[in-house]
C-alpha cells in the first residue's frame, strides 16, 4: 500500500506542536510495517532545509484566482528519516521561516494544495492512500472529488481526513471564493459553513474517513467543535478516535542523546535523581524538593493563563514544599508574568521563554512531575513523553489525556488527574504530588516503574491506520 500523508508540518523540517511530531513518526512506523508511506509539505526556509542535500522531482504551474504561479518539488535525497520527504516551494508564497501567522496564510495553504493535488494528478501510478492532515491540508478531498482539473485522476483515491486540533479550522469569507479552483457550483455547499468557507468542515464532509488523535477527543467534538458540533454528529459514522503514538527511537531515556547519561526502568531513581540535580543547578531550585514542570505554548488551550497564579497559590499553601518550572511560550501578559515570578518568587520557581529540544529532553529526565491543566488536548503527546521518562503526568480529564492517564488512586492507576481547568485544581493536584512524594516513597517508585514499561509507541496506532485504510480500499 502506498500512503502519502500531506501536512504543514512534519519533524525535524519544520514543527509547531505535536502535529509536527505526528508526521513525523507514523510514515516510519508504517514503512516499517511493509508498507509505502511518503509526506508533502511545504518548502519552509527552516535549518533543516539547509542543512540537508534534495533532489528536484517536479516543476509545474497552477492558477490561484486571476494569478497563474510555479511550483516545484524537492525530495531529500538520503532518506534518513525513515520515510521520502518532499517540499513544495512557492516564490513568494511559501519560502518563509516560519509555519503560520501571516495575513495571507489562507492563499498560501490553499496554493500548497493545488500544487499538491496537480503534481499527484500527474503521477502515473497513482497511490493508494492520500491522508491529509489538519484544515492547512483540508480542501484536498474536496479537490479531488470536484475540482474539474484533479476529480478524472483523483476522485477514485480514498482521502483519509486526521483532526489534530479542531479549535483551529481555517475558515474565511466567500469573498475570497475566487482562490478556490472550477467546480460545479452545485456543489458549494461541501465548502460552506456557517456562511464562511471552512477547510475542515470541507475535509469533514468530503473526505472517505475522518479521524481525530483520540477516542474520547472524537466523543468531545460533537459537543464542543467551535461550531463544527452539528457536523459531528452528521458524520459520525464515517468518524473514528486513534490514539497517538511516540517515538519510541527519538523518546527513549536510555539512547536519548540530550541526556546526560541514559537510564532505564531499573535504574530510574538514580538517573532521574542526576538529570534533577543538573536542572535545578542550572534554574536555581532546590533538588530535595519534588520538581513540578510546564512544557508547551502559553496559550489559553493548555490553561497556561491558570499557571502564574496557579503555581504561587500552590508555593503559598504548601509552605514552598515544590519546585516549579515552565518552559514555553505564547500569550505576552502569561510570559511576563512568569518572568516576575522568577525575582518575586526566586528559588521557588523558573521560566524559560522559548522552545529548546534539549532543554525539554532534560525536562522530561530531571522532573518529577509534569503539569498539564488543559482546557483543550486532542490527545497530548507531552504526558505520553513523561511517561516514558518516568515522570508522573498531572492532568485534566480530557480528551487524549483521558485516554492514556489513569489516577494513582484508582487500580492500577499511575498518574494524577483534575476534573477542572482551574487554580484551585491545580493546587490540589500539585498537594497530591508532594504527598505521594514526600509520604509515599515506595509507590511513588512503584508508579515510576510501571509507568516506564507503559508501550505507546507508533507501531499499534500506525496498524490500527493501516486497517483504517483497508476498510476504504
Amino acid at each position: 500500500m502506498e500512503i502519502v500523508h500531506v501536512s504543514a508540518e512534519c519533524y525535524p523540517m519544520a514543527k509547531a506542536g505535536g502535529l509536527g511530531d505526528v508526521v513525523g513518526a507514523l510514515p516510519k512506523y508504517q514503512n516499517e510495517l511493509g508498507h509505502v508511506a511518503k509526506v508533502v509539505m511545504p518548502m519552509y526556509r527552516t535549518k533543516f532545509l539547509y542543512d540537508n542535500e534534495w533532489d528536484l522531482v517536479h516543476e509545474g504551474g497552477q492558477v490561484l484566482g486571476n494569478h497563474w504561479f510555479k511550483y516545484s518539488v524537492i525530495k531529500e535525497k538520503t532518506g534518513k528519516l525513515g520515510f521520502d520527504l518532499y517540499l513544495v516551494d512557492i516564490n513568494g508564497v511559501l519560502d518563509r521561516e516560519k509555519i503560520y501567522g501571516y495575513d495571507d496564510d489562507a492563499e498560501r495553504f490553499i496554493s500548497f494544495q493545488l500544487a499538491v493535488c496537480d503534481w499527484l494528478s500527474r503521477w502515473q501510478d497513482k497511490p493508494d492512500i492520500i491522508h491529509c492532515h489538519d484544515h492547512q491540508a483540508g480542501f484536498i478531498p474536496f479537490f479531488c472529488k470536484y475540482v474539474h482539473a484533479f476529480r478524472h485522476q483523483l476522485a477514485d483515491i480514498p482521502t483519509i481526513f486526521t483532526i489534530h486540533n479542531g479549535q483551529y479550522q481555517g475558515q474565511f469569507s466567500w469573498d475570497k471564493y475566487y482562490m478556490i479552483p472550477a467546480y460545479d457550483t452545485v456543489n458549494w455547499g461541501y465548502l460552506d459553513w456557517n456562511n464562511l468557507i471552512n477547510p475542515m468542515a470541507s475535509a469533514v464532509k468530503c473526505a472517505w474517513k475522518v479521524t481525530t488523535v483520540s477516542p474520547n477527543y472524537m466523543e468531545e467534538l460533537r459537543q464542543s467543535a467551535a461550531g463544527l458540533e452539528a457536523l459531528f454528529e452528521y458524520e459520525r459514522g464515517k468518524c473514528s478516535g486513534i490514539i497517538n503514538g511516540i517515538d519510541t527511537e527519538v523518546w527513549d531515556p536510555a539512547t536519548d542523546p540530550f541526556l546526560l547519561k541514559g537510564y532505564d526502568a531499573a535504574t530510574v531513581t538514580e538517573g532521574k535523581a542526576k538529570h534533577k540535580a543538573e536542572l535545578t543547578k542550572q534554574f536555581g531550585l532546590d533538588p530535595k524538593k519534588p520538581l513540578i514542570s510546564f512544557i508547551g505554548r502559553l496559550v489559553d488551550e493548555k490553561a497556561a493563563d491558570l499557571l502564574p497564579e496557579g503555581i504561587s497559590q500552590s508555593i503559598y499553601q504548601y509552605g514552598g514544599k515544590a519546585s516549579f518550572l515552565v518552559l514555553g511560550s505564547g500569550n505576552p501578559y502569561v510570559e511576563a508574568a512568569l518572568v516576575d515570578m522568577n525575582k518575586t518568587l526566586k528559588g521557588y520557581v523558573n521560566t524559560y521563554i522559548g522552545y529548546s529540544e534539549s532543554l525539554s529532553h532534560l525536562i522530561y529526565a530531571g522532573s518529577d512531575f509534569l503539569l498539564m491543566p488543559s482546557r483543550v488536548e486532542p490527545c497530548g503527546l507531552n504526558q505520553l513523553y513523561a511517561l516514558r521518562y518516568g515522570t508522573v503526568p498531572m492532568v485534566r480529564n480530557v480528551g487524549g489525556l483521558k485516554d492514556t492517564v489513569t489516577d494513582y488512586g484508582a487500580p492500577g492507576g499511575f498518574g494524577i488527574t483534575m476534573e477542572q481547568s482551574s487554580v484551585g485544581d491545580i493546587a490540589y493536584a500539585v498537594g497530591r504530588a508532594i504527598d505521594l512524594y514526600e509520604n509515599k516513597p515506595g509507590q511513588f517508585k512503584e508508579i515510576r516503574e510501571k509507568m516506564m514499561g507503559i508501550n505507546h509507541s507508533w507501531t499499534s496506532s500506525a496498524q490500527k491506520y493501516l486497517e483504517l485504510y483497508e476498510s476504504v480500499l
